[in-house]
Parts: structure tokens; sequence; C-alpha cells
């Protein structure tokens, strides 16, 4: 059977997340509702990573077995077309090994999270970016940040149901990167490693964003990385402001 990785956009705002869930609308399960649509039966995708509830991805990578060989443009085009109305989108396909496997052949995961300090409202970005107040100081972040580096063991930021068996995770990236724009101070965080846990990535911004505002000095991230409990973790902040940027593979497939 040949095998197709899939490369998924969405808007996580409508799904209680990417994991099929019963009687729960779930980006796997409306990707596999449209593959039923071009190859009748049961179809189970894997991703690189099971993004929760309201988050959002702009390169999230599965893969799916279909019985035909198909052209890789042509079957794209056909879940599209089957996908609609719903917020989700395959913007690139390509025809794999049969043992490349999107979760475990993955070597990096690369989180954006998108976070704004402004009085307005937000109307155009409403639903794809955190909101705050109060302006935030990014050189004090990025100092809070810089300690999260490298090998540790993240208990403190990480969700108390997370399943995974160690909380030692090794960070390679985390960068505060200010962005230019008329409607408030914009700012990018990128966040890239091996694998996360559940709610890593969500609590180091809610744990930044109080060192930006001047509630925490950024050595108190230092501190409460090194308490290794979750009562020590700042506030975990919103999904809405969080997306799946890209999986980087040894080879990428979509080249």
């Amino acid at each position: 059977m040949p095998r197709f990785a899939l490369k998924i956009e969405y808007d996580g705002a409508p799904f209680a997340g990417w994991q099929r869930q019963p009687n729960q609308r779930s980006v796997q399960g409306a990707i596999e509702a449209a593959l039923a649509k071009l190859q009748p039966g049961e179809h189970a995708i894997a991703a690189a990573g099971r993004t929760d509830s309201g988050v959002h991805a702009l390169g999230q990578v599965a893969h799916c077995d279909m019985t035909r060989d198909w052209n890789p443009f042509r079957l794209s085009e056909a879940i599209n077309y089957h996908l609609k109305p719903l917020p989700v989108a395959v913007v690139a396909c390509a025809q794999v090994a049969d043992d490349w496997h999107a979760r475990f052949s993955a070597t990096e995961r690369c989180y954006l999270f998108r976070l704004i300090a402004r009085r307005a409202p937000l109307t155009v970005e409403a639903g794809g970016i955190w909101q705050v107040k109060n302006p935030l100081d990014p050189d004090a972040m990025q100092a809070g940040a810089d300690h999260l580096l490298g090998r540790h063991d993240f208990t403190t930021f990480r969700a108390t149901i997370c399943q995974a068996p160690s909380p030692v995770r090794t960070l390679d990236e985390i960068r505060i990167e200010p962005v230019q724009t008329h409607a408030g101070q914009l700012l990018h965080i990128h966040v890239r490693a091996r694998s996360f846990l559940h709610n890593q990535v969500r609590s180091f911004v809610g744990t930044l964003e109080r060192v930006g505002s001047g509630a925490w000095h950024p050595d108190d991230v230092k501190t409460a990385l090194a308490a290794r409990d979750r009562a020590a973790c700042g506030p975990v902040c919103p999904p809405h402001g969080l997306y799946l940027a890209d999986v980087n593979y040894p080879t990428d497939p979509f080249a």
C-alpha cells in the first residue's frame, strides 16, 4: 500500500484538538472522513504531534496509507475537496517509503506562539493571537527564556496529566522576536525541540509573559525550573496563540 506524507494547515478553534475523540470534532477525524470518501473503509492516520484543543497548525505532518497509487498532487486536491468547509487544508503531499512515519521519523518540532500587547480589542486577528493589555519587555523575556535552553527536568512546565514517562527534554531554541506592526506590540516566540511535554510551550509562554510584564525577574524562571514543581510555574497561557509551525526530518519529504 503506497504511503503518503501530508503537510497540513488548520485553524484549531472549532476542534477538540488533533486526536480523534468520540462525539468530538477533531482534525484527525476530519481528515480520516475525507480519506474514506476516496477509499471506503476505516482510516487511521498518524501525526507528528497531537495538538490540543484550540491550537493551530501551519505545518503539521501526518501520513496515510492508500490502496491506490495516487499522484500526490491529485490526492491533496481530492482530500481538500472533501474537507470543505472545515478550516483544514493539505498544503503539500508526497509519496514516502513504507517505513516512513510522521511521528517516529521526525527529528524536531517547531512551535510559534503569537503574543500581542495592546489595549484595543483585537478584530481581524481575534482567535489567532493571545492579547495582553500591558507593555512587555522582550529583552527581559529572552533573559528568562535562556534559562530554559538545554537538557532539563521540565516537571514545572508540564501538565499534571502529562503521560510522558519522563519529564526530561532538550530544548534547542526559545527565541523572542519583536515583530513590526502598527496595531500593538507584537511578539513571536519560537520554540524548537525534538519533542515536547503536554502544555510545555504554553507553560513557557505564560511564565515569560510574567517576566515581560515585570511581575517576575528573569532569574525567577531559573528558580521555577529548578523547583521541579508544577506549582512554581507561571499561569498557563490560552491555546489560541499557539501554532505547530514545522516538523523537521532527516530528509524533507516535501522538498
